[in-house]
């Protein structure tokens, strides 16, 4: 049956790949957060394990491709690791249900082991299934169309690729938000079941549709794997060189032409032919190590920005969308603008020049990202180490007070409802502490534990000066943008059912503090007390995004609440649009590498070698992800800066070496080689013919 010119079967094919790529994107988008927040990793760990799942996806199509073409077939070889697919989908997202062990309801796993061990099986799983199906979807779609139809299979090509991008777009747009939800049965978590939950749901509806095509796909026999036949030829000729290696054997004009004792010519002048394009690819690795950071390290950047569009929220994994909405946008125009503007100015822009181009682009978005970080670090707050304390003062009485810290390391000055920075002292020669209020002078001895920061609030009163010390438990910047609030009750009656928002902070005696308390960043919220069951309420400033407030309790009267919000913690100030040049570089590295990339392979080699090529490529981009396990694992780099400097550095001189190669390579056309071996083939038949009649003649006489 057929629709439109086109087979029936293919519309199923295409909206089977929307699901799959869907379902692996939208995972995959909130993944490296998963590991920071929920398995509580750190950022290194986190990248290092993540670039390991990419690369295995990117590993396991070889292996896709041999059981197809060697075993199973495209057709069922795509339904049973589907099957693979949609189980690992459904298993992370079981592993992100927060109440699974969460025994004692304090809203974090018991046992994060097993969280742990079913993620691994989960994404173990997940690679198998999208690297197993990923080239077969594409070739069985192109088996359904027959040969008088190569115009439809063409723009079949490109609606499949569009499916793609349609995709990963959407949901990298989606699940980002399903995250930021709030859902739990003890607690309210960020809710990644629901975001892994519905990539999961979509792969089992890919599957579904795939399956309800069944009846109408035409299915191609297992032909054999061409992959297979080049690696036995080269083993072949590697094993018979070692064979001959003396000097009484005459040398060869190519090391493969050892093979020739069994392989055809023809054989062997195709494999040549690839060879010659796969030494190119050996640099190509280092541009993918920057390229797939996009979804590691430059989204753990976009946590520590500000999100805020206006009215809209942008979420950190939200990001990641910019890279496919500009493909969208530059294919066409660099394609319909730049290119013919190059050409235009008399520049040969050969296909190894724009991959050149491509990975100098790659190594300049990092160094924009590198930029933005310098500017971010400016914003972090240095906390104390080990053998350092941090102290902040608040003046909370009318008077102004004078705060010593001795012997003579520091003073400070207070007006009434003023306060100093953090300020940082080795905890050692702190001694004691001398405040002057009013007409009172108090000296206290000072013992604090070192690697901490505390808060004191003094306040003269007609009997002398009251003091109180907050510990503030707070070592490092609040994860996921979130933010920290706390409650100073600065009058001298008792405050019950202290809120903001939906979160209670208790009941707060005269002159003391409740603990800290978190909150989803970019909100502002009602404030809520009661004082002698009269509630007074009010709304919140905005806290921003990563920051930590003390909200200072000055006035409940009637309706009216006044309070003054010190900062204890500075928001994040850098805008999460300044990332958008960093992606708008490498999606023009993309465009001119990635696209060029592929075309070049498959203009330098014969058509039945697309395979070998393929899996080629798809080794350079799973090899890309180990450097970069490799470097996060191994870097001794303190600075995230440094880090980014690092690999821009190792991809321009990677360009360097790609360059030089490039500028070696001699083009060559596949068709005329072909046709050279069609002339050679076609005399030597005739020359056998010849020689067959010959014998006749002879055998006659």
């Amino acid at each position: 049956p057929s629709c439109f010119g086109y087979p029936l079967s293919i519309f199923f094919i295409v909206i089977n790949e929307f699901c799959e790529r869907f379902s692996y994107y939208g995972m995959r988008a909130v993944l490296i957060l998963y590991f920071t927040y929920f398995l509580q990793w750190d950022d290194n760990l986190s990248t290092a394990i993540y670039h390991t799942f990419v690369a295995l996806c990117y590993l396991t199509p070889i292996l896709g491709a041999l059981i197809a073409d060697a075993w199973l077939g495209k057709f069922l070889t795509i339904i049973s690791l589907s099957v693979v697919y949609t189980v690992g989908q459904a298993v992370v997202a079981i592993s992100s249900i927060n109440d699974l062990t969460d025994a004692n309801q304090d809203g974090s796993p018991d046992n994060i082991n097993l969280h742990i061990a079913l993620s691994m099986t989960g994404l173990i799983l997940i690679a198998l299934g999208t690297g197993g199906i990923k080239p077969c979807v594409s070739a069985f779609g192109g088996d359904q169309f027959d040969d008088d139809q190569e115009k439809q299979r063409s723009s079949f090509f490109s609606v499949f690729y569009l499916s793609i991008n349609a995709g990963s777009l959407i949901s990298t747009i989606i699940t980002p938000i399903l995250r930021a939800e709030q859902c739990g049965i003890h607690s309210k978590q960020q809710c990644y079941p629901l975001a892994f939950g519905v990539p999961a749901a979509l792969m089992a509806v890919s599957l579904i549709v795939f399956v309800a095509g069944s009846g109408m796909y035409k299915k191609v026999k297992p032909q054999g794997n061409i992959m297979i036949q080049v690696s036995k030829c080269i083993g072949f000729a590697i094993t018979n060189r070692f064979r001959h290696r003396s000097k009484e054997f005459p040398k060869r004009e190519h090391w493969l032409d050892w093979a020739s004792e069994k392989y055809d010519k023809r054989l062997i002048t195709q494999i040549k032919m690839v060879l010659k394009v796969l030494f190119l690819y050996i640099p190509l690795p280092m541009f993918w190590a920057l390229f797939d950071q996009q979804g590691s390290r430059w989204t753990l950047q976009a946590t520590t920005m500000d999100g805020n569009f206006g009215d809209i929220q942008i979420q950190p994994d939200q990001m990641q969308t910019v890279n496919p909405i500009l493909i969208i946008i530059m294919v066409p125009v660099v394609d319909t603008v730049i290119y013919p503007l190059i050409k235009k100015c008399k520049i040969n822009f050969t296909p190894l020049r724009k991959m050149t181009v491509g990975m100098f682009l790659a190594s300049l978005a990092f160094v924009a990202a590198a930029l933005v970080q310098v500017q971010i670090d400016k914003t972090i707050p240095v906390f104390p180490t080990a053998n350092q304390s941090q102290i902040k003062v608040i003046n909370l009485g009318t008077d102004r007070a004078e705060v010593k810290f001795e012997p003579q390391l520091h003073s400070v000055n207070l007006t009434s409802l003023e306060w100093t920075d953090y300020v940082t002292f080795e905890t050692s020669e702190l001694q004691s502490l001398n405040i002057i209020s009013g007409n009172h002078v108090t000296t206290q001895p000072l013992m604090l534990p070192g690697g901490e920061r505390h808060t004191l609030g003094i306040k003269n009163n007609a009997t002398g000066i009251d003091t109180m010390w907050l510990f503030d438990n707070v070592t490092s910047k609040p994860k996921e943008g979130k933010n920290l609030i706390r409650f100073i009750n600065n009058l001298p009656d008792t405050l019950t059912n202290v809120t903001l928002g939906d979160t209670s902070f208790g009941t707060l005696m005269p002159f003391s503090a409740s603990n800290y308390s978190l909150f989803t960043g970019g909100r502002s919220d009602n404030i809520m007390v009661t004082k002698y069951s009269v509630s007074c309420s009010g709304l919140s400033e905005s806290f921003g995004f990563g920051s930590a407030y003390t909200v200072i309790i000055n006035e409940c009267s009637g309706p009216h609440l006044n309070v003054t919000y010190s900062e204890d913690i500075p928001p994040n100030t850098v805008h999460m649009a300044w990332q958008i040049p960093q992606y708008f570089i490498l999606t023009c590295a993309e465009v001119v590498f990635s696209v060029t990339g592929l075309e070049f392979s498959y203009s330098q080699a014969p058509s039945n070698m697309k395979a070998v090529l393929q899996a080629g490529w798809l080794l350079t981009v799973a090899v890309g992800n180990i450097i970069v396990l490799i470097v996060a694992r191994a870097s001794t780099l303190s600075e995230q800066w440094a880090e980014y400097v690092l690999f821009a550095a190792l991809l321009v001189a990677v360009c360097i070496i790609f360059a030089i190669m490039a500028y070696f390579y001699t083009y060559v056309d596949p068709n005329e080689i072909e046709a050279q071996l069609d002339e050679e083939e076609k005399k030597a038949k005739k020359a056998q013919q010849i020689y067959e009649k010959d014998g006749e003649v002879v055998s006659r006489f």
